[in-house]
């Protein structure tokens, strides 16, 4: 691996505090912290991502890479540091957070001369881990290595994996944070990304009043990672504003594509340029429920259940123009942003849909079929993705029943037949009216319904089999989420099984899961 070609330029470009110190505390006034990894003595490596190493420039692993990749015995020239970042959590302001459990050795360009952070997640303490010992668990880690990736083959914008690696120590967790600790295998993961900057930075700078490096974190911001900006003076920070909100409501809309569920949209977990990051409590979602949260610690207000994530990442918004008014300093102009926010994200929504459903467009008609779809959904409890799946393969001989009860997590009695039967109508009426062939309309169908998503019992048993020593299912796994739209391994593409209805880590996840 190229590790010599890594290179620190926010160190050089922003102030720090550079005494390498660990002890928690507050650091005002600058927006890193160097410190070191704690190194690991014995670590055994449990996946890399070869493809992942050659696209950004690392090249291929050899033996003596493995300490790099938990953080030991790195070469001088890295100087690695943790970020300080603020934000609101749950609704409430917290006040100085910062890179807890993630440490940043730099960024690597290709090529091509595209650049990419590189950043271990569980390699030790820093200034910002708020108490906590900066490790990370296995089952965490896996978590974050194998659904970034699969976000990643689903066309998601989202942080990827670079590797995953025991740490050779155990660490001991509250896994449902209700007062039975207990250890686990330690792990660490590198994730990379082209930024991990998030909103909490810039709010972090607005709650501490510095103005100045507000505007020159803007500049850097908008200089390497918006490139469509090509405006000067105070319009480049209104253009970036618009940006911004662009590629937020886009990911959201993505995010309800596939059925993703973030679990705990923090403005501190919100990245600046669009990505999906920080993968913590989330889950693919099994039966379609719009209140649906897979966070314990989001009970019982649901505030980031599936179906309020686009309002909640409005929110946060509001939270970040907020803390860029000093600079942009036109309070309408934010206003009206963020309410074309709602208006551009129900539009491309709607159009995302449609595109599910093998529709031509949005036609008349078609805002209360999507309505109805969506009580219909959950009176049945119909299994998000799967049952698309069934939709694609509908003919005027197939027997409903038989054909949706394996998607369904409820018997489909003579009630609920005849609401699918009325709905089946209406759906192939609709599709008649399509001014494109039958061919381009299930094309649209396949291109935009996965086959298979990276479900939490899946999950579960990948963990499981890892602990105990074995990575039979991990491989497969992997194959499968680099195929979404194809179905590799049919076993792989059922409903949840009922016995992980309540299984802890499983179907109920907390912050530290």
């Amino acid at each position: 691996m190229n590790i010599e070609d890594i290179r620190q330029p926010f160190l050089k470009k922003f102030p720090g505090d550079f005494s390498n110190n660990p002890t928690q505390r507050s650091t005002p006034k600058v927006l890193f912290a160097t410190i070191k990894p704690a190194g690991f003595e014995q670590p055994q490596l449990i996946a890399f991502n070869e493809a992942l190493s050659e696209e950004i420039g690392l090249g291929k692993f050899e033996k003596k890479d493995l300490n790099f990749l938990v953080g030991s015995d790195l070469p001088d020239h890295v100087q690695t540091y943790a970020t300080a970042y603020a934000g609101h959590q749950f609704g409430n302001w917290a006040g100085q957070l910062g890179d807890g459990r993630a440490i940043l050795a730099g960024e690597i360009a290709n090529a091509e001369g595209k650049k990419t952070e590189i950043q271990w997640k569980g390699a030790g303490a820093t200034p910002y881990s708020r108490r906590a010992d900066g490790r990370a668990v296995l089952r965490s880690s896996v978590r974050e290595y194998l659904m970034s990736e699969a976000m990643y083959h689903l066309g998601i914008p989202t942080t990827r994996a670079l590797s995953l690696a025991f740490t050779g120590e155990d660490v001991i967790r509250d896994i449902m944070y209700n007062g039975n600790p207990q250890y686990e295998k330690g792990a660490v993961v590198i994730r990379t990304a082209e930024s991990f900057l998030r909103f909490g930075h810039f709010e972090l700078l607005y709650a501490q009043q510095e103005y100045t490096l507000l505007q020159d974190l803007l500049d850097f911001t908008i200089e390497n990672y918006f490139p469509e900006i090509v405006s000067s003076n105070h319009q480049k920070y209104k253009d970036f504003f618009e940006n911004v909100c662009t590629r937020t409501a886009d990911l959201m809309v993505e995010w309800f594509r596939v059925g993703f569920v973030h679990g705990v949209m923090n403005t501190d977990n919100m990245s600046i340029i669009g990505l999906t990051i920080d993968y913590g409590p989330y889950s693919m979602m099994d039966e379609y429920q719009l209140n649906f949260t897979p966070n314990t610690t989001d009970l019982p207000g649901r505030r980031y259940a599936f179906g309020k994530q686009a309002q909640i990442s409005q929110w946060n918004l509001w939270k970040l123009a907020n803390a860029l008014l000093p600079i942009i300093k036109d309070e309408k102009f934010l206003e009206n942003t963020l309410k074309n926010f709602g208006i551009y994200f129900w539009e491309t929504h709607d159009k995302m849909l449609c595109k599910k459903f093998g529709f031509d467009g949005m036609k008349k008609g078609d805002e209360e079929f999507l309505s109805d779809w969506q009580g219909f959904m959950q009176d049945l409890e119909l299994d998000y993705t799967l049952f698309f799946n069934q939709l694609e393969k509908i003919t005027p001989d197939t027997d409903l029943k038989e054909h949706f009860s394996p998607v369904s997590y409820t018997v489909l009695d003579e009630e609920k037949l005849g609401r699918l039967q009325d709905f089946i109508e209406l759906y192939q009426s609709r599709i008649h009216s399509n001014t494109i062939s039958k061919e381009e309309s299930l094309g649209l169908m396949k291109t935009t319904n996965p086959k298979f998503i990276l479900r939490n019992f899946l999950l579960y048993e990948c963990i499981e089999e890892i602990s105990n020593g074995e990575t039979e299912m991990l491989t497969k796994l992997t194959q499968a989420l680099e195929n979404p739209y194809q179905e590799l391994f049919p076993e792989f593409s059922v409903k949840r099984p009922s016995n992980y209805d309540d299984t802890a880590g499983c179907s109920t996840l907390s912050c530290s899961s």
